[in-house]
């Protein structure tokens, strides 16, 4: 069975945003708009798909477009497949807009063929889908009957392929269309014109799949179905015999469901970045342990010690007696070669920071990371630790301070550092200075504190000890102190 649907793209849309008039999704081919998917108002005005969005608006100036999203449609599509596994397991994709089902032995259970495309047809048009179906003994039937049927003959039996395809056009057998126009320019129109010619001839000029794509559709050669894998399921339990209570218990039993989860995430080269526990007890009710690691992980003698804090809060009763892990967050984490020059230093890092988000969150633990600004209170950025590397690659043209803070100001007029000043209570006497360092603000960016004016920064090194940064402002005269070098 072939299931397309010809405004998938559209409808998804309007499933969501209603929309009475006519109605289309745009895409950017070289640099020009044109239609993708239109509703039936639209079609009615003339318009189609690959139209200029230009000459869509002049015929139909009341025309509503949004850009098209190729990702929400996949996944669309996707749930669609996933329901369709109701009528039978066998469910494949055809192309970007349809499915395809191998319903070999699962009719009967819907009550026949026809009956099965009735509540297809029914259940889809209740959800706002257009569809059009066709079911064959072989899946290239099915899909020509789908995309070049009439209505009402949707179903071809066994045998009677050729008598049922041969008024449809050779554009039926999934052909490129530079083929299907030269077939026509040779006056091979339909598929009943294809099979009357000669096959040695087709097959010089153009090549084993013209003649593949007959025999396929007409049953003269196999064409399966293959359906999508189901995604691994990484998750693990245990039924005990007996009920338990205490943590060392709970964590022997957590100790060996790890050992299972992590030898399936070792086969798929993956980590866990987040466990979820759940400990079944013997009135039923379940308590829950999760815990959020920093780094993608697949070692159980890693993974169990912080487990302890999470499974000492859970609640036993009067017993437990079945304990479930799944992984419910899982990355890629590929095999890396170990030498003896590894260090271990990184990884006794990132159990720091699980633990310590297991009692105050991991997005409270957090680390600087050098931003693209050469504006100094923009040449970093705050991120948790946990969902971020350590960046070495710090640019900076001159060396920075460690401290930032508000400029403040002192007293000073002239364009080189004042010999004496008073800051923050103090009275500094410059020893040295280096400088001056001119840094325009950033204009596109919308700070209220500096949109305009220049700075000369200095470096300026008193005769008390104090190593200071401080910039003057040629437009207003005037010094500031903006950081403290360690």
């Amino acid at each position: 069975m072939s299931l397309w649907f010809p405004r998938l793209a559209s409808e998804r849309v309007l499933r969501t945003c209603p929309h009475d008039g006519a109605f289309a999704l745009t895409f950017n081919e070289k640099n020009a708009n044109r239609l993708y998917c239109l509703n039936g108002q639209a079609e009615a005005q003339g318009l189609y798909r690959g139209m200029a969005y230009s000459d869509a608006r002049a015929f139909c100036p009341t025309l509503q477009t949004i850009p098209v999203d190729f990702r929400a449609d996949q996944r669309f599509l996707e749930i669609l497949r996933r329901w369709a596994t109701r009528y039978c397991p066998w469910v494949g994709f055809e192309g970007v807009d349809g499915l395809v089902l191998d319903i070999t032995g699962s009719a009967h259970l819907m009550g026949g063929e026809e009956a099965m495309l009735a509540d297809i047809s029914a259940r889809l048009n209740r959800t706002g889908l257009s569809v059009r179906m066709g079911l064959g003994n072989t899946r290239g039937a099915a899909w020509a009957l789908a995309h070049h049927g009439e209505e009402g003959k949707q179903i071809v039996k066994a045998g009677e392929e050729l008598s049922s395809l041969a008024t449809l056009p050779v554009s039926a057998l999934r052909l490129d269309e530079e083929t299907c126009v030269t077939l026509q320019r040779l006056g091979l129109r339909y598929i009943g014109d294809l099979v009357e010619t000669e096959r040695a001839p087709l097959l010089r000029r153009f090549g084993p799949s013209l003649l593949k794509r007959l025999d396929q559709t007409l049953g003269w050669q196999p064409e399966p179905v293959t359906p999508l894998e189901d995604p691994i399921h990484y998750g693990v339990r245990m039924t005990l015999p007996e009920p338990i209570g205490l943590l060392s218990d709970v964590m022997a039993g957590t100790e060996r469901l790890l050992e299972r989860l992590c030898d399936k995430l070792k086969k798929q080269e993956a980590g866990v970045k987040e466990l979820c526990l759940t400990a079944r007890r013997v009135d039923q009710e379940s308590q829950q342990a999760t815990l959020r690691l920093a780094r993608p992980l697949r070692d159980p003698h890693r993974i169990l010690p912080l487990f302890e804090r999470g499974l000492s809060e859970i609640e036993a009763g009067f017993g437990i007696d079945q304990l479930r892990l799944q992984a419910v967050h899982v990355e890629a984490l590929p095999n890396q070669q170990t030498s003896y020059l590894s260090s271990g230093c990184k990884d006794q890092l990132d159990d720091l920071i699980t633990r310590l988000g297991t009692r105050i969150g991991l997005e409270n633990i957090q680390r600087f990371l050098p931003a693209d600004s050469h504006i100094p209170e923009r040449s970093f950025s705050v991120a948790p630790a946990a969902f971020c590397e350590p960046d070495s690659k710090w640019k900076a043209p001159r060396p920075r301070p460690i401290r930032l803070f508000g400029p403040d100001p002192v007293e000073g007029e002239d364009a080189r550092p004042p010999r004496r000043f008073r800051w923050r209570g103090l009275f500094l006497t410059v020893r040295n200075c280096v400088g001056p360092e001119r840094i325009a603000p950033e204009w596109w960016q919308q700070d209220g504190n500096w949109s305009s004016g220049l700075r000369d920064y200095w470096q300026v090194e008193t005769a008390e000890g104090r190593r200071l940064w401080m910039f003057y402002t040629p437009q207003e005269p005037g010094w500031f102190v903006q950081g403290e070098f360690a």
